[in-house]
């Protein structure tokens, strides 16, 4: 213990020396929260604690296997808890199954699963008073009943519907001895409030707890583990509260907020020294998300060099800002050490098309990180196979596509007037005439849950289909596109040596740190995103995500924006910014290059 105390900075040792009680530790970004937690959790196995009465709990399995490695080097463990919120859950029904109705070989259903048992419900039911109604869509039914569930709401305040529907799907799951994935938290919660004796046993047994990224919990995970803490007190969290982005699967960083209201005699610890970024890739972080009202402020600080200035680069459209982006990549100056060291982040994944196109182009390796390249996603294949077909109607790996990604009817009207009408239309216009003939937007919507960045896609391939004349040229520029991505063996060799990009959005960015980060669209409309503007909560959610794309640099950061530039930008602290431009000259400020009309835009 004394070499792994060594290694951590004061801030980090008292979060790690004060054993016992509840502790919030605030860890602001880069500041080795994770070997904070681990020797937390090392330090209370050195004071005498049985492996086997801690818990320690991840959002991940990933962080998980992560946080068991590095405790293994310490100490080689079996019967210590490493594990995601739901395979905790997963384990207590395992032994208390029969309180909810279950065996204890029960089967934990995935979404697809759920969605499956509830278009059967749905079917089966035959209530036209039901079927009439868009609220007996099954994607709408399930995302209704993990709300429920993460929020540990009353079914009964809902709405008609929704409430028969969800009764109905309760005993079905009960019927088929299954819990579904939100099922795994909700209902040891309920064992736990209805069978005092059943959570004692479990307070008695698990007597330290540790929960790390504490800022994302949802309703129900925090009455799960302050169920558990609620009689030793034994509860240690940390995370960051400027790093909540997953308001969009029901986190709620406002628990992390009140924590010390709900644990009077917490004792809170801040860690707020840097290790990953330079002095003013932290200060202009900082003064970003200085300017959000819902939070625990910190003083974000490094011993790292300053560094050089952020840059803030205007460009024409989104294929010049990809273009310069993958310029400035092939002439880097500074040492790339790791494959992983260069990162171009945007909001929505239809933006990765422009810059997918630019580096393919050049030749220059990259990878999705948790993601599709553009050309391969279902709704652009099912587009393109559509274009291709009506191009050249003896296309008939095309035309199978097509019989299979859309309905009979849509499909009929493809084969009646798709023929006839692609050379009377642009590529841009003939797309848009396929999408309404076909209704295929509603198709989207009835089966995907992420249906809108599904037809944000098919409309960033319509804005490239704009600058083409004839389908023929379109397609042409599309297969290079398609055979580039499909590298052969000896063309992927030859890119070894090279450094591979990687592409990915803000949100799977979390966690990840590089040499040079890249953020595109820093626009209005795009980060923030247009969606938040009704919302002063979802502003800061917005915000909130922009500091974590930021604090994932760690020597370079370069904020690429165009049209209208996000109001972001102008938050940023002046001085350490240097504002540049791709279209004109140079520029000191952002608002040098704004016009009479831009200056007076409020936000």
């Amino acid at each position: 213990m004394n070499s792994l105390y060594q290694s951590l900075n004061k801030k980090q040792l008292q979060a790690v020396e004060n054993l016992e009680g509840p502790i919030l530790i605030v860890a602001g970004a880069g500041s080795g929260k994770t070997r904070t937690l681990t020797s937390r959790l090392a330090a209370i196995l050195a004071s005498g604690v049985e492996p086997e009465s801690i818990v320690a709990i991840t959002f991940t399995n990933k962080a998980a296997e992560e946080m068991r490695n590095r405790v293994d080097k310490l100490r080689g463990l079996n019967n210590l808890f490493i594990g995601t919120f739901h395979s905790l859950g997963a384990r207590i029904l395992k032994n208390e199954a029969k309180f909810v109705g279950r065996t204890p070989n029960f089967s934990i259903f995935d979404g697809d699963d759920s969605l499956r048992l509830i278009k059967t419900i749905v079917k089966n039911l035959n209530f036209s008073e039901y079927e009439k109604k868009k609220e007996t869509n099954p994607l709408f039914l399930r995302k209704e009943f993990s709300r429920i569930k993460s929020e540990l709401s009353d079914p009964e305040n809902e709405d008609d519907t929704v409430k028969f529907f969800f009764k109905e799907y309760e005993t079905a799951l009960r019927e088929n001895n299954a819990f579904d994935f939100d099922d795994l938290i909700v209902k040891p919660v309920e064992i736990f409030q209805n069978h005092p004796d059943i959570l004692e046993k479990y307070q008695k047994k698990f007597r330290y707890i540790l929960v790390d990224e504490f800022q994302d919990t949802n309703t129900a995970q925090y009455i799960f583990i302050k169920l558990l803490a609620d009689s030793h007190k034994n509860l240690s969290v940390v995370g960051d509260d400027q790093q909540s982005i997953y308001k969009f699967r029901g986190s709620n960083f406002k628990i992390f907020l009140n924590f010390e209201k709900d644990w009077p005699k917490t004792k809170t610890v801040f860690l707020e020294q840097n290790y990953r970024s330079t002095g003013n890739i932290i200060k202009a972080a900082s003064s970003l998300i200085a300017k959000n009202k819902f939070q625990k402020h910190k003083n974000l600080w490094t011993e790292n060099d300053d560094g050089n200035l952020v840059k803030a680069i205007e460009h024409h459209d989104e294929d010049g800002e990809a273009e310069w982006i993958v310029n400035k990549i092939s002439n880097f100056q500074f040492s790339i050490s790791k494959q992983q060291s260069i990162a171009i982040l945007y909001r929505t994944n239809a933006q990765s098309r422009a810059v997918e196109s630019a580096l393919i182009e050049r030749g220059i390796a990259y990878k999705i990180f948790g993601g599709v390249k553009f050309y391969e996603r279902k709704e652009i294949k099912d587009i393109v196979a559509v274009l291709r077909w009506a191009f050249n109607q003896s296309d008939t790996v095309s035309f199978e596509r097509i019989k299979s990604a859309f309905l009979k009817k849509p499909f009929l009207e493809i084969q009646d007037k798709a023929p006839a009408m692609f050379e009377k239309l642009p590529p841009a216009e003939f797309i848009s005439y396929i999408l309404e003939i076909t209704d295929y937007s509603n198709q989207l919507k009835k089966h995907y849950d992420n249906f809108r960045e599904r037809i944000e896609n098919i409309n960033e391939l319509i804005y490239y289909a704009s600058e083409f004349n004839n389908l023929q040229d379109f397609l042409g520029k599309i297969s290079l596109f398609q055979s580039s991505d499909a590298m052969k063996k000896s063309q992927t060799l030859n890119l070894k040596s090279q450094n591979i990009i990687n592409l990915m959005t803000i949100h799977l960015a979390k966690g990840l740190e590089f040499d040079a980060v890249f953020i595109v669209g820093c626009n209005e409309g795009l980060l923030p995103h247009q969606m938040s503007y009704h919302n002063d909560e979802e502003i800061e959610e917005e915000r909130r995500l922009m500091y974590v794309a930021m604090t994932r640099a760690k020597k370079e950061l370069f904020l690429n924006f165009y049209n209208l530039p996000s109001r972001f930008l102008y938050e940023i602290a002046s001085e350490t910014v240097e504002f540049m431009s791709n279209k004109r000259d140079n520029f000191e400020t952002l608002s040098d290059f704004l016009d009479d009309e831009e200056k007076y835009i409020e936000f």
